[in-house]
């Protein structure tokens, strides 16, 4: 997923073993300041990129632990080595898809010219995979990435002669390719498998999507989702306790040139309690079930009963709390899109009791609504601004997750053109996902990465349910990494 963000990345893996060792690998790349040169051009690529992949993507005792780097972005990295070679990758990480790809050599990205690359791949040419080995056209994989066709069909495209068919005699056939489609971009790719490594630990015959041509695409996703090509699902298959659970926590970030030192963590597999006292910091989860989709089985989809804003309680429309037999409906937690995507008339309904609450101090700036595609936003007469509390009530008991008042308002400076002088702006960082749902179904919202800030988010595959602790995701990194020693 095309980022507008890149900052200091490093890596560490983690195995609580007897033989337990942590590695430790830095790599830095800073934000293009050329290409966003303005806060407001800045929030007005995402605010876009977030809608578009709304209504476009999701409209039509201890065990293992891998910790592995996420880049602090509007989308996130994570990089391993791939192929007898030990060739890097880094990819963007995706929880709302199920497909681990990669640009190949020779390669050819359709209106790429304007969409950023994190390093290495910047400054590296396009894997080369003559040494990976084509899956065949009867496999579960190809079937799987082709929408479950058969594998009689599959061979049929794959040119394999009839009596080849009917004697299922067709294995030397290559998968046919297959296209693959994102809210912003989309790609046609060739399946294969080759071993990926992480730090001594190798993953032999791990599928993955090889791309020769791309649309707006000019990086690889690893599809975090919960499909069988998914990348937890490949490690489940070689090592249950690493990809049955994993979790990350996304260090704060702001939509200013400036570098983030500290990376956020992703943890691979179980690595502690669900409530743990660490140092003064009590960790506990708060969780939700995953709601079963009939036919986007790949999302992990969560039910939402309604956001407090302040004390007044507005209850989520029937179609956020549960997933029908069409599977339409549910809230899908995404770490691939930046901000929370509401249906319209719920998010009337919190933006009128949030304005009620801010509007009565701070006039509306609606010249920076418009640049930015953020709404509502104010200009900060009063040194302290009151802000309401929001609070995410989701579907079970004890399921309330607290947003930190930074997740959802993001203040900066306006102005300062030489026409007037500066002024402290703050928008509300909730989108309006408009009222399309009403026709096309699916999903009914978007739980996005700037919500989850601060907040290590859990995906338990083994209870299918979904977690949320309070974190200070920075110190989280550095306790894994003394963990090591």
């Amino acid at each position: 997923m095309a980022s507008p963000l890149f900052f200091f990345l490093l890596i560490t893996l983690s195995i609580p073993h007897p033989s337990s060792q942590i590695i430790l690998l830095p790599l830095t790349h800073s934000l293009s300041k050329t290409q966003f040169n303005t806060t407001h051009h800045l929030l007005k690529s995402t605010t876009t990129r977030s809608t578009s992949r709304f209504h476009h993507h999701y409209k039509h005792h201890h065990q293992h632990q891998l910790s592995l780097p996420l880049s602090p972005g509007t989308d996130y990295t994570l990089s391993f080595n791939f192929g007898p070679y030990s060739q890097p990758i880094t990819l963007y990480m995706d929880t709302g898809s199920d497909l681990v790809w990669f640009p190949c050599t020779p390669f050819n990205c359709i209106l790429c010219e304007f969409k950023p690359n994190p390093s290495p791949l910047s400054s590296s040419p396009p894997t080369n995979i003559s040494h990976s080995t084509p899956i065949s056209c009867n496999s579960k994989a190809c079937s799987t990435a082709h929408n479950s066709i058969s594998s009689s069909d599959l061979c049929t495209m794959a040119h394999c002669p009839l009596d080849s068919i009917e004697t299922k005699d067709c294995g030397s056939f290559h998968c046919p390719p297959f296209y693959y489609a994102y809210g912003d971009g989309s790609l046609i790719a060739s399946l294969y498998r080759d071993t990926l490594s992480l730090s001594s630990i190798k993953f032999r015959n791990f599928t993955f999507g090889c791309a020769h041509t791309t649309f707006s695409e000019p990086t690889g996703v690893a599809g975090f989702g919960r499909g069988l090509l998914s990348f937890p699902a490949q490690l489940a298959s070689h090592s249950p306790q690493l990809g049955n659970r994993f979790s990350y926590c996304l260090v704060s970030h702001s939509f200013r040139h400036e570098r983030v030192r500290k990376p956020s963590p992703l943890i691979l597999g179980r690595y502690e309690d669900e409530k743990q006292s660490n140092g003064n910091e009590v960790v506990e989860f708060v969780y939700t079930s995953m709601l079963e989709n009939p036919k986007h089985s790949y999302f992990y989809c969560v039910g939402l009963k309604g956001i407090i804003v302040g004390k007044k309680k507005i209850p989520a429309p029937e179609i956020l709390r549960k997933v029908n037999k069409r599977g339409d409906g549910g809230v899908v937690v995404d770490s691939g899109t930046t901000f929370t995507m509401l249906p319209a008339r719920f998010y009337d309904s919190v933006v009128a009791e949030f304005d009620r609450r801010v509007g009565r101090l701070n006039r509306r700036a609606g010249e920076v609504e418009m640049k930015t595609g953020l709404s509502p936003c104010y200009y900060l007469d009063t040194a302290a601004v009151e802000v309401p509390a929001v609070t995410l009530r989701f579907v079970g008991r004890n399921s309330s997750v607290v947003l930190p008042r930074k997740n959802y308002f993001y203040e900066f400076l306006d102005g300062g053109d030489g026409l007037r002088r500066k002024e402290r702006v703050g928008c509300l960082m909730l989108m309006n996902g408009g009222d399309e749902f009403e026709v096309s179904g699916g999903p009914g919202a978007i739980l996005g990465n700037y919500q989850q800030q601060g907040f290590e988010v859990e995906y338990d595959l083994e209870k299918k349910r979904v977690g949320f602790a309070r974190r200070k995701c920075a110190s989280l990194w550095d306790r894994l990494n003394r963990d090591k020693n």
